[in-house]
């Protein structure tokens, strides 16, 4: 019988505060369950493993960060939009470590293609993109150079690995400027030669 007052819900609202305090990779049913003062067969009538909850998790935290990155780049383009996008990235990792690292996580295609919020993460993305005018397989380049570049430096960033005495909003600020500089002037291939 389910308890009183838990709700899938709430198990997974849980799990993401938890995962932001503790780290996604230790949450575990068992964590949750102290959490509510109850046994781990509790939260088993609310979601079915471990593995159901970190979907339905990654699920949530993407709906989250797509509002972020929607609210980044609403009313911009161009440059203000890549700023944008960026700084929502940013804010959004280092305010939520562990709810960024499930939006991280890999998902069945299956679970993904039937997820509006991973939709919109695609679609916000490429709406940065508009003003650069590229067309495929460049597109699909720029879209993976500025996410590896976002990835990296909030993935340093979050391991306190820039240890040099820059200021690190500086260099963040020059990156953003050298991506849009690269996006705008973006090389030929070769075979346009």
């Amino acid at each position: 019988m389910p308890r009183a007052g838990l709700t899938a819900d709430r198990v997974v609202d849980a799990a993401a505060a938890l995962a932001d305090e503790i780290g996604l990779d230790r949450v575990t049913v068992s964590a949750l369950a102290r959490g509510f003062g109850v046994k781990d067969a509790s939260l088993y009538a609310h979601i079915k493993n471990l593995a159901d909850l970190r979907e339905r998790l990654a699920l949530t935290c993407t709906a989250e960060f797509a509002d972020r990155l929607g609210a980044g780049i609403a009313g911009r383009s161009g440059r203000d939009a890549l700023a944008g996008f960026a700084d929502a990235y940013r804010d959004y990792a280092a305010q939520h470590p562990g709810r960024y690292a499930a939006t991280q996580l890999q998902l069945p295609d299956e679970v993904t293609a039937g997820s509006p919020a991973h939709r919109r993460v695609i679609d916000y993305t490429y709406a940065v993109f508009r003003a650069y005018d590229l067309t495929e397989p460049d597109l699909t380049d720029a879209v993976r150079l500025v996410r590896s570049t976002l990835y990296g430096f909030t993935a340093l960033e979050a391991d306190a690995a820039f240890r040099a005495p820059r200021d690190r909003d500086a260099s963040w600020g020059r990156i953003l400027a050298a991506l849009h500089t690269l996006l705008s002037q973006w090389p030929r291939r070769p075979d346009e030669a």
